[in-house]
């Protein structure tokens, strides 16, 4: 059947569109499908992007955005929506959900869309640990937004897009590695979703290469005690790079191994090996990496299964609930470590 996609778009009314999320790192990363489709299917269309001022990095290489706007509690709601108004949007995509995105999508006065949230279901999961939760990830039930514009998912994935200057590899790391290195992924906004400090020795301790440890500076004394333990093979790079840069060393790895992050979901989006360290969140909530069907990339889940205790939280708590922290604490580091030497092994070989 032939294609009439393109001879569409030149008579649809939708010319200006407006994209919501406001946080955090992985989230925004996750509605990037939405943003390219969007994009590819009205190639005239001028898509903006409202998100957190903090969070621009993670937009401002993106082809498919031709304007973000800029949340800060110095310019106010009020002030953003006189802006906003001027630019006098067609559609608003709400991918937030929630109070200031309901608001602001009420003042423009223009049709919008959202998705199913499904916050219920999750409270129910984590109350009675029953999973009702849908086998779908959430990036296609964020489609369910664009479902009105007739836009369906390429299943092409996720987009972080690092520019050249970005790539400051090898300058930026000791020379031996560049015979290869694993990333991993000191930290998380919450604990209880961080692997623990010795958890992530035991795993160095069994790879047989160098490590790289990314974070942000917050990460920077959990990360130098794992490298005083381990020695040379690890470099502390938590609070050395910019979130582009941390990508583009991530580009340049064997993989990764990563908490349920930012780090993640930018490993996805640039089809990296991938080994997801799960504690007290869990796949079923639709946030495990999002990767093409035909992507080679490895995608490995590793969780403490059958625990009465967990789910606690959709998000994460500053100290296990419990405090025995078994779901991350009685993680298989000998596994971990198993895989992580096989891609080594392999780009070495």
């Amino acid at each position: 059947m032939e294609d009439t996609s393109e001879n569409s778009d030149d008579d649809t009314p939708i010319k200006k569109v407006l994209v919501i999320r406001f946080s955090s790192i992985g989230d925004i990363v996750l509605t990037t499908p939405i943003v390219r489709c969007l994009k590819n299917k009205y190639k005239d269309c001028q898509i903006h992007y409202l998100t957190k001022q903090q969070n621009i990095s993670i937009l401002e290489n993106n082809p498919y955005i031709d304007k973000i706007h800029l949340y800060s509690k110095s310019v106010g709601l009020y002030q953003l929506i006189k802006e906003l108004r001027k630019e006098n949007f067609d559609y608003v995509i709400d991918l937030h959900k929630n109070l200031r995105s309901l608001r602001i999508c009420l003042a423009l006065h223009k049709p919008s869309e959202t998705f199913q949230k499904l916050n219920l279901k999750k409270w129910y999961y984590i109350h009675t640990k029953k999973n009702v939760m849908p086998d779908t990830h959430i990036v296609d039930r964020y489609f369910q937004a664009v479902k009105h514009l007739d836009v369906e998912n390429d299943n092409k994935g996720l987009d972080f897009f690092v520019q050249e200057e970005d790539y400051i590899f090898p300058n930026a790391l000791p020379l031996s590695f560049q015979e290869g290195y694993v990333v991993i992924a000191v930290g998380a906004k919450h604990v209880t979703k961080q692997i623990p400090t010795d958890i992530i020795i035991a795993i160095c301790e069994k790879i047989e290469g160098n490590i790289l440890l990314l974070g942000d500076i917050n990460d920077k004394i959990k990360a130098n005690k794992v490298e005083n333990v381990i020695g040379a093979r690890v470099f502390n790079g938590c609070g050395a790079f910019s979130l582009t840069q941390s990508a583009a060393l991530i580009d340049t790895s064997n993989g990764i191994i990563t908490a349920d992050t930012g780090l993640m979901h930018i490993a996805a989006a640039r089809k990296k090996n991938i080994i997801s360290v799960w504690g007290n969140t869990v796949p079923e909530f639709g946030m495990y990496p999002y990767l093409p069907k035909d992507c080679e990339a490895e995608n490995h889940i590793f969780e403490v299964k059958d625990l009465k205790c967990r789910p606690c939280s959709k998000l994460g708590y500053k100290k296990c609930p419990k405090t025995h922290f078994k779901c991350m604490k009685q993680q298989d580091t000998e596994a971990i470590a198993k895989i992580a030497n096989s891609w080594l092994l392999t780009d070495n070989a």
